[in-house]
């Protein structure tokens, strides 16, 4: 096979993953699982051209069951986790819980409720960079699928071909309205929290639901990532306290040494292999998804403010210890993990959140007499409780006992806890069983004709060098830990491993992972092989680059997004991290057609396939054989408790009603709670009765 591969720079993405580093400037051999690939490259400099010849096909990627599951080291976990069993438990139930959100309504799974991700339609455009809506004139619209593609174009086969539409809109996740944080409401699961009007998401004056302003991926395999989130700000590394890892060197917890645990250690920890719990931290710390707080990372502008903002993960843990988890939903009597909790037919669980944490955690983490007082400027104290404040059993003040900005050391970790918990309920989340890994366990005749024919086209044409291995990204803890953080390109540039530039939009649109951590006082930029040319990579990290740069050595990191696994993308639409595709079918066009749609008057950035209607369908087929039918019927591990969730308000984009208080009325959809063997009909992914 030979194909012209156009803009080097980007080519190199697709070798990264799959075929370990390049070293020779125009050609090398390189040997994976006693496959010879050979790789026959000419550079012509003026034209940034490439051809390149593949002799033999890569083999395809075992069953993900071969794969063991990243995270710390026992001993290293073992150091925080007294009971795994039950810091499953508890993941699951701070996953799921609607009270954890400022409105009383938000949780995790209102963004990951449908295969791990979110199939809402309804309030769910984000207007972009320029913050005015092309799709649907404004908030609270009903998408359709005539919105998509975002980019579209006369010739869906030919990327020089006329536009049709280009918006710079983003599908992403409705979260909550605009409001300031004021403080909690003991027993009561809404907060005291200040609405502030909001230029961008409002109907005629009245606040609607913010959107998030990237596509929502799925967190079923999340766990195999090295880092998280598409810009990758979820760092390998979990600090205990928010998603940068190392590079928040103010990051710190509390540990009670001692007899009766009388003294607290301000301590720092560095989980590796935990980017999903460096991701589960994130959400609490937002205005957008999960918090009324009008701050944000991206503008805290001091030591104070980010001291400010990290107390909502703590009040959320005070919160919760005087609500019943799950107090809002139904949780089935035959849940996987929660059933022996389950209150059925009443709502909740029989359990408190104060004894799901002290069964999961030691208690160094949680045990102590003492308080910890956050004073304005931003330090913490620590002091003695009162006489007068009602204690446990294990002399943890009572939740309502507490001044706004005074924790038991339970609540002062919770970050901690919410974290590592979490992250142990989505380790659970692996979907190993979809006819791909049937087939790859010798079941011959788990995929059909069809789809070993696209499976054979993903193999040839490439895709499988930027979707490598059983987890289907090179963005994985085991492709990272075998090429490295960084990548050399054939051609003389660096990237991080796992990260791609293919033109889905613009970076000016959205820069990605040249974009910086926005942490106060000291920023650095996410981009690892930039860190590396600046000579800060050991400084923030603690270890030296794989690579050592230079000055002038080329990195790649503007635009880059982290590259997505596959597995049940059949039930993930809208597509890429703009959200701008409905269809597989569409995105396979995309591919087809050398991708690079931000950028039509420069070369593609991927190899022009230009594949027939034939081919194209069995590729789909063959990406269709991804899909664990578990995941599709919600069946055990995916099981779970019910939900409501926010799905836009009564009206459209020219009408809403105002609940008194300057937003809108919600309108909610149910999720009914499964249990074990999941539902008998399968929920409708995004817009499907419309394809």
């Amino acid at each position: 096979m030979k194909r012209t591969i156009h803009n080097v720079a980007l080519f190199t993405n697709a070798l990264q993953g799959g075929l370990a580093r390049l070293t020779s400037r125009f050609s090398k051999r390189i040997k994976r699982s006693a496959t010879i690939i050979v790789l026959i490259a000419t550079t012509v400099m003026a034209g940034h051209t490439v051809e390149a010849q593949i002799t033999t096909s890569p083999p395809a990627p075992p069953s993900l069951s071969s794969v063991s599951v990243p995270g710390p080291d026992n001993s290293e976990l073992d150091q925080f986790i007294r009971d795994k069993t039950a810091a499953i438990a508890l993941g699951k139930t701070l996953f799921w819980d609607m009270q954890v959100g400022s409105d009383g309504i938000q949780s995790c799974a209102s963004c990951h409720f449908h295969a791990g991700t979110d199939s809402r339609s309804k309030n769910q455009i984000n207007p972009g960079i320029d913050k005015i809506f092309d799709t649907g004139s404004g908030p609270n619209y009903q998408l359709t699928s005539g919105d998509y593609p975002f980019h579209s174009l006369t010739d869906p086969n030919n990327r020089l071909a006329s536009l049709s539409k280009d918006v710079n809109d983003v599908t992403g996740s409705q979260g909550v309205e605009n409001s300031d944080f004021n403080s909690i409401n003991p027993g009561n699961a809404q907060d005291n929290t200040t609405i502030q009007p909001d230029p961008v998401f409002n109907v005629n004056g009245t606040n609607v639901r913010e959107v998030t302003s990237r596509n929502t991926p799925s967190v079923i395999n999340a766990v195999f990532n090295f880092r998280n989130f598409y810009d990758g700000r979820a760092q390998n590394v979990f600090n205990g306290v928010n998603p940068f890892g190392d590079r928040d060197k103010n990051a710190y917890i509390y540990k009670a040494t001692g007899w009766p645990r009388a003294k607290l250690e301000k301590v720092k920890i560095s989980l590796k292999n935990s980017a999903a719990a460096s991701q589960a931290v994130g959400p609490p710390l937002t205005s957008v998804e999960e918090s009324g707080t009008g701050r944000t990372f991206s503008n805290l502008a001091d030591k104070l403010a980010l001291n400010q903002g990290l107390e909502l993960p703590r009040e959320h843990g005070k919160k919760l210890r005087g609500l019943q988890p799950l107090g809002k939903q139904l949780v089935a009597p035959d849940d996987s993990v929660l059933g022996s909790f389950s209150n059925f037919p009443e709502k909740g669980l029989r359990t408190t959140y104060a004894k799901m944490i002290k069964r999961a955690f030691k208690p160094e983490w949680w045990k102590s007499p003492r308080l910890i007082k956050m004073n304005d400027s931003g330090d913490p104290t620590i002091v003695n409780k009162s006489v007068n404040q009602s204690t446990d059993s294990d002399n943890i003040v009572n939740p309502e006992q507490l001044l706004t900005k005074q924790f038991s050391l339970i609540d002062y970790n919770f970050s901690l806890f919410m974290g590592l918990a979490i992250q142990m309920y989505e380790s659970t989340l692996v979907s190993d069983d979809s006819p791909y890994d049937q087939y790859q366990s010798g079941n011959n005749n788990a995929l059909s004709a069809q789809q070993q024919q696209g499976l054979n086209i993903f193999l040839k044409n490439g895709c499988i060098f930027c979707h490598t291995g059983a987890e289907f990204t090179s963005a994985s803890v085991s492709n990272v830990q075998k090429n490295g953080r960084i990548s050399r390109t054939p051609f003389g540039s660096y990237e991080d491993t796992g990260f791609s530039n293919i033109g889905v939009t613009p970076a000016l649109n959205d820069i990605g992972e040249g974009a910086d951590d926005g942490l106060k006082p000291e920023s650095h930029l996410l981009s690892e092989a930039r860190l590396a040319q600046q000579g800060s990579f050991q400084t923030v990290f603690g270890e030296a680059p794989n690579i050592t740069l230079g000055p002038n050595d080329t990195v790649n990191a503007d635009g880059l997004f982290k590259i997505p696994g596959l597995r049940n993308v059949e039930l993930s639409a809208p597509y890429f991290h703009n959200g701008g595709q409905l269809t597989l079918r569409q995105v396979v066009d995309f591919y087809s057609r050398g991708a690079g749609d931000a950028n039509p008057s420069k070369p593609a950035p991927l190899p022009v396939l230009n594949l027939s209607e034939d081919d194209k369908e069995a590729l789909v087929a063959f990406l269709k054989s991804l899909t664990d039918e578990r995941v599709r019927y919600e069946q055990a591990p995916f099981d779970h408790p019910q939900l409501f969730i926010p799905n836009g308000h009564p009206g459209n984009q020219n009408s809403v009603t105002d609940d008194g208080n300057g937003q809108a009325t919600d309108e909610l959809l149910e999720l009914p709670t499964v249990g074990r063997n999941g539902r008998d009909t399968p929920g409708a992914n995004f817009l499907e009765q419309e394809q």
